[in-house]
């Protein structure tokens, strides 16, 4: 029979790849965002969030401030630099306001996350207050991050499309929450089970609003391009059209000429 200890390892191991997926998920958002030159209507909140989630964890997970989390700490220091590439390409291809805001919001959490760390380590002597303090702040920075695509499911619910909500990351994290909540039920810590159980529900209500605008989203992107299409073929005929006329007073010219 598989001990607790062995199960807890597993989903941890588990729980490490597919946040790993979860953090890799928006790279075919970014490679769009690269082709076209520009972040269109994508938002920098859920990279911003995470980025911030992930320096907090990092912090929880070192032994000095809770033991036994060696798991935590790994995919959170993962996390981190994968979250500063995208963040960079976020800046690199913004207009000018939405890249001084990434900008001023990635210095305050580094700040933010710098601070905390300097206060618990040198005023918090006791190892269990410096987890219920790291773990505290960590659930509410964990809930922001499992948050922050709200404001993308309020377009997704104004507009019927789920275009601007990628599947694979929605996907990814009802995974992501799944797995850390059973890992941390096991041996119970209520700082990783409220937060990842929030963030399975909140991954579970996007795949339900993806599910119920797929069709709608599809048929919005087909007639786009239809429009398209239609637009392009009036501007060859009324160029046709400028080319025949513009002969034609030519030939009357000529044909009174000729008379």
């Amino acid at each position: 029979m598989v001990s607790p200890d062995a199960l807890r390892t597993a989903l941890g191991i588990l729980g490490n790849i597919i946040s790993l997926v979860l953090f890799l998920s928006p790279l075919p958002t970014f490679v769009q965002i690269w082709k076209k030159g520009s972040v269109q209507q994508f938002s920098a909140a859920p990279y911003l969030a995470t980025f911030g989630n992930c320096m907090l964890w990092l912090l929880y997970g070192v032994p000095i401030v809770h033991q036994d989390n060696i798991l935590v700490l790994t995919i959170n220091g993962i996390g981190c630099l994968i979250e500063v590439f995208y963040l960079i390409l976020f800046v690199v291809y913004s207009d000018k306001k939405k890249r001084v805001v990434v900008l001023l919001i990635s210095l305050v959490e580094v700040i933010f996350a710098g601070i905390v760390a300097v206060l618990v380590l040198t005023l918090v002597h006791n190892l269990k207050m410096r987890s219920t303090v790291v773990g505290t702040i960590c659930i509410v920075f964990n809930i922001l991050m499992y948050a922050s695509p709200l404001s993308v499911m309020k377009m997704v619910i104004t507009t019927k499309s789920v275009e601007y909500m990628p599947f694979s990351l929605s996907l990814a994290a009802f995974a992501n929450g799944l797995c850390w909540t059973a890992y941390a039920l096991i041996h119970f810590d209520p700082f990783i089970t409220i937060p990842n159980g929030m963030g399975t529900l909140f991954g579970l209500a996007q795949l339900i609003l993806y599910g119920t605008f797929y069709k709608s989203t599809k048929r919005q992107m087909a007639e786009r391009e239809t429009k398209g299409q239609v637009g392009l073929t009036e501007v060859v005929v009324v160029a046709g059209s400028n080319k025949i006329g513009n002969g034609e007073p030519n030939g009357r010219v000529a044909e009174i000429n000729g008379k």
